[in-house]
């Protein structure tokens, strides 16, 4: 820009358009906006540098400020999957206790159909037996030991039969013990 307006002055001024004082203060203003040209590009090149910078330095806090969210972000989503995990388990869990307690229920109904004591049957039969056992040992403790004594002398003076006992009793064998001890 500056040769174009070098050319047009040298030309005016050979051509006498203008005078030589003119032409003076257009090379003059030529050479002032170079100069100002060449000033604002040393500024730029020495300012691009704190420019870019305080760019980078930008950069960084907002990727900062950007991963701080994004962590956020995944931090709830990982609290919804894991409660949501939860709720399925927890779910599962109830339905295989559901499923559990109708196979027991199942189980129970056909070996009670087989005859198979439950164990509720078998506690209850634990605890008459137990009763029945203390009323023996209190009808024994009660029995006065006179009464204990003449028996004794009294089986021991009775002959004792050889005979053969019949083979079939009507009686099952428990009934005939109680019913010999009674004796």
């Amino acid at each position: 820009m500056v040769k174009k307006l070098h050319k047009m002055a040298d030309k005016q001024a050979a051509a006498g358009l203008f005078d030589s004082q003119l032409a003076q203060s257009v090379k003059e203003s030529a050479q002032q906006i170079w100069l100002a040209g060449m000033g604002a590009f040393s500024k730029a090149q020495e300012e691009g540098g704190k420019v870019f910078e305080a760019l980078v330095k930008e950069g960084v806090g907002l990727q900062k400020k950007t991963q701080g969210l994004a962590e956020d972000r995944l931090s709830a989503v990982s609290g919804k999957m894991s409660a949501m995990a939860d709720g399925m388990s927890s779910k599962a869990g109830a339905q295989w206790d559901k499923l559990e307690s109708i196979f027991e229920e199942r189980v129970a109904k056909a070996l009670n159909k087989m005859g198979v004591p439950s164990s509720q049957d078998i506690d209850a039969l634990v605890q008459r037996i137990d009763a029945l056992s203390e009323r023996m040992a209190s009808a024994r403790a009660t029995r006065p030991a006179a009464k204990t004594a003449t028996r004794k002398t009294a089986a021991a003076k009775a002959p004792r039969k050889t005979a053969a006992k019949p083979a079939s009793t009507s009686a099952p064998a428990p009934a005939k013990r109680a019913a010999r001890k009674a004796a």
